[in-house]
């Protein structure tokens, strides 16, 4: 086979264009594809103070869930179990209902058993409300009497909440999500620790020589004492001036 020019320019067109072809694959293989879109951030834990004021009306639970640092407390456990929690929370209706000064008479201690009275540390279901152990476990302390006791009883759809110093109703659900619920009561969950401690305080003793009406004992019998010399010695010159007349 006679080898001519034009065969020539052929297989060296031919050849450029198998190498260029082969060079634009290899290159094209070895570019970098678009970076990976990045995973999604796993959901924090809820956050407790966020739901209820979303809720509304609970601006005075809000206040001392952050007062007490009881928030913080429960958003690194809700971070770090999967008993998850069930949390009661009074309206300020409910809070209102309260003697004259009894909330602002507490310690700090005090307050955040009062809060945690209100935790229960597992989720609970409303419709599990019927088969809870009573007394039931709150994270405030012991359940004994005189403690921290909280007892449930049901009757259909109304579960009641009884401390041994109040009554009250589960008014409604703000939020369940499996990890979190959190019930509306419409009165403030009393415990026996704290608040029959403060009831059964006695009353102060009137200050000596005060009447219950206020007045000063001592110095109405001084001045009984005077008016009643004065009008004998009225009687007895009375008397003195008849017999000389």
């Amino acid at each position: 086979m006679v080898i001519t020019k034009q065969n020539i320019d052929l297989i060296f067109t031919l050849s450029f264009l198998f190498f260029f072809h082969l060079h634009c694959s290899i290159t094209s293989a070895q570019a970098p594809g678009p970076a990976p879109a990045p995973a999604p951030m796993p959901p924090g834990p809820p956050d407790v103070t966020k739901i209820l004021g979303k809720a509304s009306q609970f601006n005075i639970f809000i206040r001392l869930l952050k007062s007490t640092r009881v928030s913080n407390r429960l958003l690194g456990e809700l971070n770090n179990t999967d008993d998850g929690k069930t949390i009661f929370a009074p309206t300020d209706k409910a809070f209102s209902s309260l003697k004259s000064g009894e909330l602002h008479s507490l310690n700090d201690e005090q307050r955040v058993a009062l809060v945690l009275y209100h935790v229960v540390p597992t989720y609970v279901p409303l419709s599990q409300f019927v088969i809870i152990s009573n007394p039931m476990r709150t994270e405030a302390g012991e359940s004994g009497d005189g403690e921290f006791p909280l007892n449930v009883t049901t009757a259909g759809k109304t579960v009641t909440l009884m401390t041994g110093l109040t009554k009250s109703n589960v008014a409604g659900t703000i939020s369940a999500d499996g990890q979190l619920a959190i019930y509306r009561v419409d009165q403030v969950l009393q415990p026996l620790k704290i608040f029959a401690r403060n009831s059964s305080a006695p009353a102060p003793a009137p200050t000596p020589g005060k009447s219950l009406m206020g007045g000063d004992v001592g110095e109405k019998s001084e001045a009984l004492s005077i008016g009643m010399h004065n009008l004998a010695l009225l009687v007895l010159c009375v008397t003195t001036f008849l017999l000389s007349s």
